[in-house]
């Protein structure tokens, strides 16, 4: 199977819009939202979920109240002020803070110091005696371990955290692969690999010959894990300073991993010297320019109708986006096969 990358130095250049056209345009393709941190592709697919697993990745702590004796070491100890010290009435308090401090919101003057004694006494609390407890916030949480390793009443639990959600779904163009990232999740590159080997499974097993990838911008984990072993990269860019610098930073990208590039300009027509400023670098470095995209209003459309300017329009996007799915096409046949191995085992289809 051949893998095809849609990848951007930066967001917004039109990646997204051209891989939704390009998975109207094939047949018997896979399609893959990479771009976890910011997945928008199912907003004109419109996929119907299949499969849905959990993702995890990395452990978080807990602490078990019924085990916790308050002693104040994995607060002590936790440099990512993730631990706090918590009681009934007295929301969420960081270091310093105390149930009576919090109750008496400065209504009388009161140093830290003794607010502090008071807090480790469990007769002061604004509601009466309680049994102190401390918890764990879990954005703050960044897994280390050490509260854990530390906690001499082994009271603190160190599990494997789910990060969010991956699913296989159909749609209109074909089977999708695409996932929800968790709020302040991390190891959106382990996600992007789950994701592309889920869908090379996917293509084996419905014999589907090109996976098209919607690949994250920039060019940190995530972009590192969407290119790493694809048959060809395709670079959209704008004619920008801003897109000139960026495009050469993931073509250098591409080089170093392997991975043999196209490139297209969207919005062409905005700024022809630097288009063609844009093009001249790209041939420098043996980046065969296959097309470009002008500006057009169509393509806005499609969006608010939910469908690739392909599907929606006859206009001159429409056209040139043909026109290079044409070229890349040609290209990615003559490409070396996309790299398989080591593919997860997936719960049957359901």
């Amino acid at each position: 199977m051949k893998e095809l990358v849609v990848i951007s130095g930066k967001g917004g250049t039109g990646k997204t819009s051209v891989v939704a056209s390009f998975a109207a345009l094939a047949n018997n393709a896979v399609i893959v939202d990479c771009d976890v941190d910011a997945a928008d592709l199912h907003l004109v697919l419109q996929p119907r979920t299949v499969q849905r697993e959990d993702f995890t990745a990395g452990s978080k702590a807990r602490i078990k109240p019924g085990h916790c004796t308050a002693c104040g070491k994995c607060e002590e100890l936790c440099r990512f002020d993730a631990i706090y010290f918590d009681g009934p009435g007295n929301g969420r308090l960081r270091k310093g803070d105390s149930p009576i401090f919090a109750a008496r919101h400065g209504s009388s003057p009161t140093s830290r110091q003794s607010d502090r004694e008071n807090w480790d006494s469990p007769r002061w609390t604004a509601t009466g005696r309680v049994t102190k407890t401390f918890r764990v916030d879990t954005i703050a949480c960044e897994g280390c371990g050490v509260c854990f390793d530390f906690c001499a009443e082994n009271a603190i639990e160190f599990e494997p955290a789910v990060c969010g959600q991956w699913f296989i779904s159909e749609t209109r163009c074909g089977p999708m692969v695409h996932a929800r990232l968790g709020i302040a999740a991390e190891n959106s590159g382990k996600l992007v690999t789950q994701l592309r080997r889920a869908a090379q499974q996917v293509a084996a097993r419905q014999k589907r010959e090109v996976i098209l990838c919607d690949g994250s911008p920039g060019i940190g984990c995530p972009v590192i894990a969407s290119l790493t072993g694809a048959s060809l990269a395709l670079f959209v860019v704008e004619p920008t300073a801003s897109g000139e610098h960026d495009f050469l930073r993931v073509a250098q990208l591409a080089r170093q991993l392997g991975v043999p590039g196209i490139m297209a300009v969207n919005k062409s027509d905005l700024n022809d010297s630097a288009t063609e400023n844009l093009e001249a670098l790209a041939r420098e470095r043996g980046i065969a320019v296959v097309g470009r995209i002008p500006y057009d209003r169509a393509v806005t459309e499609a969006q608010i109708a939910r469908k690739s300017v392909v599907e929606a329009s006859d206009g001159a996007a429409a056209r040139a986006v043909r026109a290079l799915w044409g070229e890349t096409r040609t290209r990615l046949d003559q490409s070396a096969p996309a790299a398989v191995g080591g593919l997860v085992e997936l719960a049957p289809e359901r």
